[in-house]
Formats: structure tokens, sequence, C-alpha cells
């Protein structure tokens, strides 16, 4: 049972992360608390730069008025999560007002959050009793990784056990099977190892306890 509910903006980097916003959502409803996150829709509005600050406001604009909470995506990559968290906040807390903002930066790439599940990369790549090894990293490790897109892409072919013609197809499918491992992302899992998420989680927790305090 929910004891209020709030609304809220999801704005995420790219299309593909936007399954993250129904994840966030389930964080709030552990607490007892309601959150609906809209996920702007920017191809409804003229040509929308892809800085922060434009897709923040743009999505209010999209949202048709203000919310009581603004989450934003955006990946460390090489910059780090302390100069993503400063992009975030520097541009988006001036447009907030009394909102909440949470900003949500996974290390380096959102895509070591999807490295972590086995058996979701076997599923999703269409062969979930393959034996092959993947050569996953351990939790440990993951945030360390160059580049995870890569690393993600390679265990998805190799999870697939094709060639010629249908590994082209698995090739090809990569934004979708993305997609698919977001969807099946266990915010329970193994993914509570990782720094980034419990930063979120913590960033989720401090966000409930000021709305409770404010309506106490």
């Amino acid at each position: 049972m929910t004891d209020h509910s709030y609304s809220g903006l999801f704005v995420a980097e790219g299309t593909s992360d936007e399954p993250l916003a129904e994840h966030i959502e389930l964080l709030f409803l552990c607490h007892g608390v309601s959150v609906s996150l809209s996920r702007p829709d920017f191809s409804r509005l003229p040509r929308v730069a892809k800085d922060v600050g434009s897709r923040v406001r743009a999505g209010l604009a999209l949202a048709g008025g203000p919310v009581d909470l603004i989450v934003v995506h955006r990946d460390a990559d090489n910059a780090g999560r302390h100069a993503r968290q400063q992009e975030i906040e520097s541009a988006a807390q001036p447009l907030a007002g009394p909102a909440e903002l949470v900003p949500v930066i996974p290390v380096r790439m959102t895509e070591a959050w999807l490295l972590l599940d086995e058996a979701a990369i076997r599923q999703v790549a269409g062969n979930p009793r393959g034996r092959v090894r993947l050569g996953l990293p351990k939790p440990h490790q993951v945030e360390s990784i160059a580049d995870p897109k890569e690393v993600l892409r390679d265990c998805l072919l190799a999870a697939a056990e094709v060639t010629g013609r249908r590994r082209d197809v698995v090739a090809k499918r990569f934004n979708q099977h993305r997609r698919q491992l977001f969807e099946r992302l266990d915010p329970a899992g193994a993914i509570t190892h990782l720094d980034s998420w419990r930063r979120l989680v913590a960033d989720v927790d401090a966000v409930v306890k000021r709305w409770r305090s404010v309506g106490s």
C-alpha cells in the first residue's frame, strides 16, 4: 500500500535506456511511495539538443507542467561520476524548482549493469540452454571495464552460439537485446554489489525521507 503519489520526469541518455524508469519507480514503491515517471517523446518537438539542460527543459514542456521529481540518466564514461553529477546538477537544478533531483550515473556505462546476469543474457540471445563460456566479469570488476558495451555485444554473440548469417542477425539486434536485458534487470540481484547502483538506492532513500519530513 502506498502512502502518497508523486509525479516525475525521467530523462534518459537514449531511448533504449527508458526501461530504467520502471526500476526506479519500483525502488520508490518499496518505500510505499508511488512515483509515475513520464518518458518524454522528444520527436514531438523541433530538434532538441542532447545536453542535459535542453533535454530537461524539453521534457518538462512535454510533461505539461511542474513535477515532484526529475531523474536524469547519464553514463559516467571517461569523465567519471563526480563530473557527471556536477554536469547534471548545474544544468537541471535551475529548471527543477521545488522538484527533487536524482542523478542516475552508471560506471562507466549502463551496459556494465547488464553484464551480471548470465541467465538473462543467454535467454535474450535466444539460447537459454547454452553452455559456452561467456567470460562474464565478476561484480567487483565490472565497473572497471573500459568498454562494457563491446563486452556485452561479444557476450550476446557468444551466448547465441550461431555462425554466418544467423550471427549477423544477432549482431544487428543488439539494441533490441540491450533493451530486453534492461527489462529483465533484477534490482535485488548482483547489481546491489555495484557502487553506482547503491548510490542510486541511497539517493532514492534520501528523497523519500525528505518528502515524509515535509508531509509529517
